[in-house]
């Protein structure tokens, strides 16, 4: 079971570093890391059992965040009709996106930063995206608003990019163009 003691936190170079391919068929340990960073973020949306493990609520983990830099994420995030989108991604490449960007109001939290980042992270409203899941077989789906975001979120993590490197410098709360807060 992976706790907040696993997740190593800002400064530490694995988080800086552009995650490896995994190969298929993914080995049993593979598999089974997976499928733990998707009950991580399961458990840390039950109220009890955060508090009697004491998680921080999260709806996506990339590997490197548990220092194994390989392409690998799970996500466990509401969609706008309140259905959750619940995946475990290997490989993952965005193949289009929206011009369209959107940003959280309240700006974006991550699991390895224990710090509040004032700003907006701008980020296609819309993503068409490839991944496999732990059994090798291709996905393709279209996501967007909070899974969308979620989803580049971690896929950054992927790439050695933190959230807050989206934020601009001198102004925040600058609104780019064709962008708008998700409600």
């Amino acid at each position: 079971m992976i706790l907040m003691k696993d997740i190593i936190r800002e400064g530490h170079p694995t988080l800086r570093q552009k995650a490896t391919e995994l190969t298929f068929p993914l080995t049993a340990e593979e598999k089974q890391f997976g499928e733990d960073l998707l009950q991580f973020l399961i458990n840390s949306q039950d109220p009890e059992l955060m508090e009697k493990y004491e998680l921080r609520s999260g709806i996506g983990i990339a590997a490197p965040q548990v220092n194994v830099s390989k392409r690998m994420f799970a996500l466990h995030v509401p969609d706008d009709k309140g259905n959750i989108v619940s995946m475990v991604v290997v490989n993952p490449k965005i193949v289009s996106h929206s011009v369209e960007l959107a940003y959280l109001p309240a700006g974006e939290g991550c699991l390895s930063v224990d710090r509040e980042v004032p700003g907006y992270v701008p980020r296609p409203q819309r993503i068409t995206v490839k991944y496999f899941d732990l059994d090798g077989t291709e996905h393709k789906v279209r996501l967007k608003n909070l899974p969308a975001i979620a989803f580049q979120h971690e896929l950054d993590h992927l790439n050695g990019v933190m959230f807050y490197d989206h934020i601009n410098k001198e102004n925040p709360f600058f609104e780019v163009d064709n962008s708008h807060p998700l409600d």
